[in-house]
C-alpha cells in the first residue's frame, strides 16, 4: 500500500498490514436482549440517589414506561421529565406521583395509577430508605427514632411489596423476544429492594438502621417464598457505601468515613449510584429469570474480612 504525505510517498510493508485485525460485529439482539427490560416499571424513592439512577437505567435499557414515586414530588417530577431524554424505547412514558410509604392508601394509589396508565407492572424497585437521626450508642437510642426508621425502611418495604404483588399476580406473564432463543415467558413480575450491607452485619451507633435492614432481608425472603406459585421474583441488592446524599451526611457526621472506605473497600472508594442501579437492572432482566429470594452483596469486599 502506497501512502502519500508532505515529504513524498512511501510503501507500507506487507507484514504491517497483516497485523491489523478488525473485530467481528456483535449482533446486538443475540448478546444483549437478556440484559434489557421489556415492560413497565414503578420505582419508589426515585427523586434522587440510587432510586433515580435505577429509573434512569431502566429507561435507557428499554422500559416501556416508568412511574416515579417519592415523598419529594418536585424532585420526582423533574426526574421523570429528565428520563425521557435517556429512554431507548420510542413509546416510552414517564409519570410521577407523590408517595408516602407509611400510608397504605398512598401506596395503593401509586400502584393503581400505574395499572391505569400502563395496564400492568412488570418491575417494581423499592429504593426508599432513611438513616438514624443521630449516631448514638444502642442504649441511648431514641424510641421515636427507632419507630420512625423501622416504619419507613421495614414497614414501608412491606406495604410496597404487598401492593405490587397484588397487581402482578393477576396479570398475564410477560412474553419477550430473546433473539435466537425465541419468545420466552419471563414471569408475572420482578420486585427488587435496595437494602444495605447492614442486612447481614452491623456498625456502631446505628441500631434502628441495622435492625430495619435485617428486617428487609427477612421480608424479601418471605415474600419470595410466597410468590413462587405466582411466578413473581423477589430479590434485593445490599450495597455498602454509595455516593448519595446519605453518604454525604455520613461524611459530615463522621469525617473519618472517607478514610475508612479507602482502607476497607476493595476499590478504595464509595460505589456510584449507577453501579448499584446496574445490579437492579440485572435482577429485573430476563437474564435473572431463575433468581428469586436472593441478596446481591455489594459490600466492596468488606464482609469477606480484612486484608492482612
Amino acid at each position: 500500500m502506497v501512502v502519500s504525505g508532505l515529504s513524498g510517498s512511501f510503501r507500507v510493508p506487507t507484514f504491517a498490514r497483516s497485523r491489523v485485525r478488525r473485530p467481528s460485529p456483535i449482533p446486538y439482539r443475540e448478546n444483549m436482549e437478556q440484559s434489557r427490560v421489556h415492560g413497565f416499571a414503578v420505582v419508589a424513592g426515585a427523586a434522587g440517589g440510587i432510586g433515580m439512577e435505577v429509573a434512569f437505567t431502566l429507561a435507557s435499557a428499554g422500559a416501556r414506561g416508568i412511574l416515579f414515586g417519592d415523598t419529594n414530588y418536585d424532585g420526582v417530577a423533574n426526574a421523570a421529565r429528565e428520563s425521557k431524554s435517556l429512554a431507548s424505547n420510542p413509546t416510552y412514558q414517564a409519570l410521577s406521583v407523590k408517595l408516602n410509604v407509611t400510608d397504605p392508601s398512598s401506596v395503593k394509589a401509586m400502584m393503581d395509577l400505574a395499572v391505569k396508565e400502563f395496564g400492568r407492572i412488570d418491575y417494581f424497585v423499592n429504593a426508599v430508605g432513611v438513616d438514624v437521626a443521630e449516631y448514638v450508642p444502642f442504649e441511648e437510642t431514641a424510641d421515636d427514632d427507632y419507630d420512625r426508621v423501622l416504619e419507613i425502611n421495614a414497614k414501608g418495604s412491606y406495604l410496597l411489596s404487598k401492593a405490587a404483588v397484588k397487581v402482578m399476580k393477576d396479570q398475564e406473564p410477560l412474553q419477550v423476544h430473546l433473539g435466537r432463543h425465541g419468545i420466552r415467558d419471563v414471569g408475572r413480575g420482578a420486585i427488587v429492594h435496595v437494602c444495605s450491607a447492614m442486612a447481614v452485619g452491623a456498625v456502631p451507633w446505628k441500631a434502628p438502621y441495622v435492625a430495619s435492614k435485617h428486617a428487609m432481608l427477612g421480608l424479601t425472603r418471605a415474600c419470595a417464598m410466597d410468590c413462587k406459585p405466582y411466578d413473581i421474583r423477589v430479590n434485593q441488592v445490599c450495597p455498602a457505601w454509595t455516593k448519595t446524599p446519605m453518604y454525604e451526611e455520613d461524611c459530615r457526621r463522621s469525617p473519618l468515613t472517607p478514610q475508612v472506605v479507602e482502607r476497607l473497600a476493595a476499590r478504595k472508594r464509595p460505589m456510584e449510584a449507577y453501579e448499584v442501579a446496574a445490579s437492579c437492572l440485572y435482577l429485573c432482566s430476563p437474564g435473572a429469570v431463575s433468581i428469586t429470594g436472593t441478596s446481591i452483596m455489594m459490600d466492596c469486599g468488606v464482609t469477606i474480612g480484612p486484608v492482612l
